[in-house]
């Protein structure tokens, strides 16, 4: 591959980031998920309800588990408009956190010139524009998880970057049951301690918070949002819009337990971790039951694995459909998320079903042989003849 000159590359990334920014200012950029994490640090400080409460317009509520919104009271020491830009310049740098992540994942080291490039393309991706959008964490949660996965066998303290991102966002605790198939008990148990000491931290200094999460407001999946319009891409989303039934029920959970299990089973039978990681987090998107457009940050290490295999074509299209943004062409008013065409569904439900064929690509891949080594083909050819 050519090597790419700096200069270039650092304009293209200011280039891509004041359209970014022009694009914010002339929307208002509200970043709601931000207020919501705001809202939830000045809960924790000054004791108030912390799943009590609705925050902006749109009355959003606090959804994750206590021990974020520990994480979230510097948060509310700030304005919000230098809180915004905050964010915005941390996400960024998050943002070229995970691209770099992403080529160590497909087994690359990209120079800096590169990194600047694809920071800037990857920007425009749908599910990383709206988390800058909505000063979301999904990056944050995505980089101290693959961080912790890409590290060399053995590293000192490997699971506990996975376990508080689990903490802070459920998710990612998926990839403990992965470790565990792969046999890495170790790194799975340190990972669950981790996650168990946030749990323990959040019960001793949000006692009753502790006890509402894990009580009540984990199982209520209804007040984080409507699991059937077209902002949810999981695989309930989509069974919703596909039935026109805002309440699958079985319809969904049947499929969901399939994909769950085929998905684990094909990424704990990899032939290489960075199939097995990427599987993993695929699956987890398809079954949670509200997986939001903007989770879907996981395409960035999804395009780099697709490059650094070698399958350009594959990683084209996928970059076209992270790019396309059709699940917001389509009617979604009201409830028309519910009463589309069938040639509409696809458009609706662009994510979960590239990551049901990314599912069926892995599955096809195990059915044929592995190619022999050219020694041995030769060694085999000779003894033969």
């Amino acid at each position: 591959m050519p090597r790419l000159p700096l200069p270039p590359a650092l304009l293209l990334l200011a280039l891509s980031l004041a359209s970014f920014a022009t694009l914010c200012a002339l929307r208002g950029a509200p970043m709601a998920d931000l207020l919501v994490y705001r809202a939830e640090g000045a809960a924790v400080a000054h004791g108030a309800d912390l799943y009590g409460f609705t925050v902006t317009e749109w009355r959003l509520p606090a959804t994750y588990p206590p021990f974020a919104a520990i994480l979230f009271v510097p948060a509310a020491w700030l304005s919000v408009p230098v809180l915004k830009a905050a964010f915005l310049a941390g996400n960024v740098l998050l943002l070229a956190a995970l691209v770099v992540l992403s080529a160590r994942l497909a087994r690359r080291t990209p120079a800096p010139p590169l990194v600047c490039a694809a920071t800037a393309l990857a920007l425009w991706l749908e599910p990383v524009f709206q988390t800058l959008l909505f000063g979301q964490v999904n990056l944050a949660v995505a980089c101290l998880t693959l961080w912790d996965l890409t590290r060399p066998p053995g590293a000192r303290g490997a699971g506990a970057a996975l376990g508080i991102a689990a903490g802070i966002k459920l998710t990612p605790a998926v990839f403990l049951a992965w470790l565990l198939l792969r046999g890495r008990v170790r790194e799975a148990a340190t990972a669950l301690a981790a996650f168990a000491g946030t749990v323990a931290l959040g019960a001793v200094l949000l006692p009753s918070a502790t006890v509402s999460f894990w009580g009540r407001q984990l199982w209520q999946t209804g007040r984080i949002g409507k699991a059937w319009i077209v902002d949810n891409q999981s695989l309930q989303g989509l069974v919703a819009r596909l039935l026109g039934d805002p309440a699958p029920g079985p319809g969904w959970v049947l499929p969901a337990v399939v994909t769950g299990a085929a998905g684990l089973w094909l990424a704990a039978r990899a032939r290489h971790d960075r199939h097995g990681i990427l599987l993993t987090g695929f699956t987890a998107l398809l079954v949670c039951p509200i997986s939001w457009s903007h989770h879907w940050v996981w395409c960035v290490p999804l395009l780099a694995v697709l490059f650094g295999d070698g399958h350009r074509r594959a990683a084209a299209v996928t970059a076209a459909v992270f790019t396309a943004r059709t699940l917001w062409l389509v009617p979604h008013a009201g409830d028309r998320d519910l009463h589309l065409p069938w040639w509409q569904q696809p458009a609706a439900s662009p994510y979960p079903l590239l990551a049901l064929v990314l599912l069926a690509w892995a599955a096809a891949a195990r059915r044929r042989p592995r190619q022999a080594a050219p020694s041995a083909r030769i060694s085999s050819a000779s003894t033969i003849r």
